[in-house]
C-alpha cells in the first residue's frame, strides 16, 4: 500500500496490541491512511472475530482501539444441483459449510441423504449473512428453502413459535421435521443393512442383523435421532461402547461401536434431536470404524431405513394464525441477493 514508515512497521511487528494484524486470514481487507510522505496515519481492518480494529498515530506513538462489529444483516439466495453429493453441490455454489449443514438437518427427516439423492436433484436456499463494512463476517439462519428430490418438492420457511423458539414449517403450516431423523450421521455410506440373516464378519456365522451399519471415519460425530432420555451409556458385549436412548415411551434407539461418548453424557440425561452423543469407533465386534444403529418400537426391531416415522408436533391454533401472516409464496420475501 506504499506505506514507508519504519515506526509503523516496528509497531505492527512487535506490539502486543497489534497482534490481530499479524494473525489476519488470507483474503481480509486492510485500509491505510497516509500522508504525502508515505507515513502511516491510520490503519483499519476487521480481525478474524469480526471486530473493527483502528490503529491510529498519536503524539509520538501508535494506539490500537477495538470496536464491536457494526453488523448489517442481508438475505442471500443460492441455488444448486446435485451431480454427486450434497456437499459437492453446496461447495460448487459457494454455500457456507454451516448453511449446508443446516440444509441437511432441515430436510434430513424427509430425505435420506445416504440413499435418496439423485443426479439432477435441485435445491434453493435463502439464508442470513452478517456484514461488517461490506465484508461478510458471520453466517446466520436459513430463512426459507426448497429441495426437489426425485421430482418431489419439499419447501420450508422459518417461523418463531415464541420469543425464544422457532422451527421450519411447510407453506401450509405443517412441521417439516419428523420426530426422528432418518440417520444419526450427516454423511456416510451404508455398509450393512437390516437383515434377518447376515454372515457376521467376526463370528463367521449367519445371524440376524437388526440394525444398519454406517461406515464413517473414526471420530465422526454421532447424533441422537430424536428427543429422549439416555437409558444406558457404557460397554455392552459385541456393541462395545454403546448409547441407548428411550423416546416417547415406546421407541428406543441404539448407537454401537463408539470410540468414545460425548463429554458428560450419563444415564437419565435428557437429549434433544441432533445432539452429539458420541463418536464413530470400532469397539466391540467390529472389523473397521462404523456406527451400528438400531430402531425399536415397543421393543420390536424395525428397519431404520424403512420404518414409518412419527411427525413432530404441529402448530397450535394461535401459532397458525400468526403463521398465516407470513409472506406467501407469490409475494416477495424481501430484499434478497441472488447468486
Amino acid at each position: 500500500m506504499q506505506v514507508d514508515d519504519p515506526s509503523a512497521s516496528e509497531y505492527l511487528r512487535r506490539n502486543q496490541a497489534a497482534a490481530s494484524f499479524r494473525q489476519l486470514a488470507t483474503g481480509k481487507f486492510v485500509q491505510a491512511e497516509t500522508n504525502a510522505d508515505g507515513n502511516l496515519l491510520a490503519l483499519r481492518y476487521l480481525d478474524n472475530n469480526g471486530n473493527q480494529i483502528f490503529i491510529e498515530k498519536r503524539v509520538g506513538d501508535f494506539k490500537t482501539s477495538i470496536h464491536p462489529p457494526l453488523l448489517e444483516q442481508r438475505l442471500l439466495m443460492r441455488t444448486g444441483e446435485i451431480s454427486s453429493t450434497l456437499f459437492a453441490a453446496t461447495d460448487a455454489i459457494g454455500l457456507p459449510e454451516s448453511t449446508a449443514n443446516q440444509l441437511a438437518e432441515i430436510f434430513g427427516s424427509n430425505i435420506d441423504f445416504h440413499r435418496d439423492l439423485r443426479k439432477g436433484d435441485k435445491f434453493s436456499v435463502v439464508y442470513e449473512m452478517d456484514y461488517n463494512n461490506g465484508e461478510p463476517v458471520r453466517t446466520g439462519r436459513i430463512r426459507a428453502a426448497e429441495f426437489v428430490n426425485q421430482g418431489k418438492s419439499y419447501r420450508v420457511v422459518y417461523f418463531k413459535t415464541d420469543n425464544s423458539h422457532g422451527d421450519y414449517y411447510t407453506p401450509d403450516g405443517k412441521s417439516i421435521r419428523k420426530a426422528f431423523l432418518r440417520s444419526p450421521l450427516e454423511f456416510s455410506r451404508i455398509s450393512s443393512g437390516f437383515s434377518l440373516s447376515r454372515f457376521h464378519p467376526v463370528l463367521n456365522t449367519l445371524r440376524a442383523h437388526k440394525g444398519v451399519d454406517y461406515a464413517a471415519a473414526l471420530g465422526t460425530k454421532v447424533k441422537v435421532t430424536a428427543d429422549g432420555t439416555v437409558s444406558f451409556v457404557g460397554k455392552q458385549g459385541g456393541y462395545g461402547n454403546v448409547v441407548i436412548v428411550e423416546h416417547q415411551s415406546r421407541h428406543t434407539t441404539v448407537y454401537g461401536h463408539l470410540s468414545r461418548f460425548a463429554s458428560g453424557l450419563r444415564r437419565g440425561q435428557r437429549v434433544g434431536q441432533g445432539d452429539i452423543i458420541g463418536f464413530v469407533g470400532m469397539t466391540g465386534l467390529a472389523t473397521g470404524p462404523h456406527l451400528h444403529y438400531e430402531f425399536m418400537v415397543n421393543a420390536q426391531h424395525r428397519d431404520p431405513l424403512r420404518a414409518a416415522l412419527p411427525d413432530a408436533a404441529p402448530l397450535d391454533n394461535t401459532q397458525k394464525l400468526a403463521f398465516k401472516k407470513l409472506p406467501q409464496p407469490d409475494r416477495p420475501l424481501g430484499r434478497v441477493a441472488r447468486y
